[in-house]
């Protein structure tokens, strides 16, 4: 039969003790940390998942921001094609007008000086920078695509155009998992490459314009028009292409939003502590803890000399 020493209720005492008070320990601390999950050996299980949550989350978050960049340039790219299409419209308006063999050379000359600003402005809008970025020289992006210097406030001497060829790579946004997409286009696309040249390349047509008009040969002139046509052309596809990718690309945008929703919420579930439960918890644990120190009192201050009064 065991023999109960008083040595070994206090070794159970202190036993019992530690262990209620780590207990109500723990309690508090998911109180004051809001986490069920504070340390590895909480929840082993709970923690692979907790930790999976959180490098889905972090992903997903770069991707996110991804979508936003890749937003940016399109909606950027966008605007400079929509002001070459504007462009490409008044330089068919006058074409149209310079065609009339009725003109006086002084009026192709004033439509001829007017469509020289219009191809600097093209070529601005060729050189365009988003946050330091050529949008329109592909993986070259920090170099300029239509470099031309000017002399003081005269135009500069752009009858090279023609001949430069921007870099033809594509500029790709990771915007989801195994999700790779191109976001821009090429001077090249919009403006004609040098193999171009002979037929509707924008800034030789422009050159042949600005010369024919100052000779005054009015069926090199009337010439251009188709040419002017095919070129509004591309740049409406291009413009087409742009749309699609903005769609495609907002649709990421909320299919990307509605994964982090779902993501929080279940690291929420892995990781958040139930408050309602545990403040429960903590006070049966705290009545415990009362009633175990309490019982210990007595069970302490009991001994031998107790019973020799």
């Amino acid at each position: 039969m065991l023999r109960v020493t008083s040595n070994m209720m206090n070794s159970q005492l202190l036993m019992n003790l530690n262990r209620n008070g780590r207990a109500m320990n723990e309690n508090q601390l998911q109180l004051a940390t809001g986490r069920k999950l504070n340390k590895p050996s909480d929840d082993p299980v709970g923690m692979t998942y907790s930790l999976r949550y959180r490098t889905e989350l972090s992903a997903n978050t770069q991707y996110q921001s991804n979508v936003d960049s890749a937003l940016s340039w399109l909606d950027y790219n966008d605007t400079a094609l929509g002001q070459v299409g504007d462009i490409l419209q008044h330089l068919k308006e006058l074409t149209v007008r310079a065609s009339n063999s009725t003109n006086p050379q002084s009026a192709l000359t004033a439509i001829q000086t007017e469509i020289e600003q219009l191809k600097e402005q093209l070529i601005d809008i060729g050189n365009s920078k988003l946050n330091g970025k050529y949008i329109f020289n592909g993986e070259q992006y920090d170099q300029k695509p239509y470099d031309f210097v000017k002399d003081g406030n005269n135009l500069s001497d752009t009858s090279g155009a023609g001949d430069l060829l921007t870099d033809p790579g594509n500029i790709n946004f990771i915007v989801g998992e195994s999700v790779q997409m191109p976001i821009n286009v090429t001077g090249n696309d919009i403006f004609g490459s040098p193999s171009e040249k002979d037929d509707d390349h924008l800034f030789t047509m422009i050159d042949r314009l600005t010369t024919a008009m100052s000779t005054s040969d009015f069926p090199a002139i009337s010439a251009q028009l188709d040419k002017l046509d095919t070129r509004l052309d591309k740049v409406v596809t291009a413009r087409a292409e742009i749309g699609a990718k903005t769609n495609r690309i907002e649709l990421m945008a909320g299919r990307l939003e509605d994964m982090g929703i779902n993501l929080t919420d279940m690291q929420s579930k892995a990781e958040d502590a139930d408050y309602e439960k545990v403040i429960i918890q903590s006070k049966i644990q705290e009545s415990i803890y009362n009633a175990s120190l309490s019982a210990g009192a007595k069970i302490i201050s009991t001994s031998l000399v107790d019973f020799l009064r």
